[in-house]
């Protein structure tokens, strides 16, 4: 079997939320590098439209922006129209749903509504999408046959990237991020179990640490700590989790459903004594 053919995943239309930076950012930029078209949205329209540019330029695949502000039902749903209506498209190979936010303040005042705010985007918009855009992704998955030489679809695939912070206390006080990603982790499975008959896998990525605007403070005041701590005595390249998505997104992943896949050096088992 030829690595090549496992991997590919050129010509997939994939829609990476928060594909502007971040993380996001580094997920678009594998994709569009081994030629797939790639929408990206995040409520940062200038810099979607930034990032189109430069990783269409970039090549061999093409990025568009669709800028929406996610938090927002009528948002998500005027997104899932304008990718059909304006954009033409009759299906979706591949949904990373990577938008998020997050939120620290110590146990004593941390603030009501910073509980709302994460859950909503962390959390319940994540189904939101996955619904709205379900019958794209049952398209893309109807029209995969399996592949003569590896024996493998090509499924629709969802991909929810979730944190090590679900999986052990964090550090820093962030309630609210950590119960709404361990939330998005179970989502994801209950919704893998769900859709898999359909022909979508749906799949979690914990991601421990990056260097990202949402880790911007960590990485100033604590970067050399978090290395040295890490059993690969690094953070993460943009490689490590671009890699794990077309993983998922491609026929070598394609037997894999409601998977967890620890996205962080294995920082996740160490324990802090």
């Amino acid at each position: 079997m030829k690595v090549n053919k496992l991997f590919d995943v050129k010509d997939k239309v994939v829609l990476v939320t928060g594909g502007a930076k971040g993380i996001g950012r580094m997920i678009s930029q594998g994709f569009v590098a081994n030629g797939a078209k790639v929408y990206i949205s995040s409520r940062d329209a200038a810099a979607c439209e930034a990032a189109a540019r430069e990783l269409t330029a970039a090549g061999p695949g093409q990025a568009i922006a669709l800028p929406a502000d996610l938090a927002s039902l009528a948002e998500c749903e005027r997104l899932a129209r304008e990718l059909q209506q304006r954009h033409g498209e009759t299906k979706l190979h591949v949904l990373v749903n990577n938008s998020g936010v997050a939120w620290g303040a110590p146990f004593e005042n941390f603030p009501d509504a910073q509980w709302g705010r994460v859950l909503t985007l962390n959390l319940q918009r994540v189904f939101t999408l996955t619904q709205l855009l379900g019958p794209l992704l049952e398209a893309a998955a109807s029209n995969e046959a399996p592949d003569a030489e590896t024996g493998c679809p090509s499924p629709a695939s969802v991909v929810n990237i979730g944190s090590i912070d679900a999986l052990r206390v964090p550090l820093l006080d962030n309630y609210s991020y950590s119960a709404a990603k361990a939330g998005l982790h179970h989502l994801s499975r209950v919704l893998a179990a769900k859709l898999g008959p359909r022909g979508i896998t749906v799949n979690t990525l914990a991601c421990g640490p990056f260097d990202t605007k949402m880790t911007a403070f960590a990485m100033k005041t604590m970067k050399k700590d978090m290395e040295e701590g890490n059993p690969m005595g690094r953070i993460g390249a943009p490689g490590d989790v671009a890699g794990a998505c077309i993983f998922l997104a491609s026929r070598a992943g394609s037997f894999v459903n409601g998977a967890t896949i620890n996205v962080d050096g294995g920082v996740h088992l160490m324990a802090r004594m």
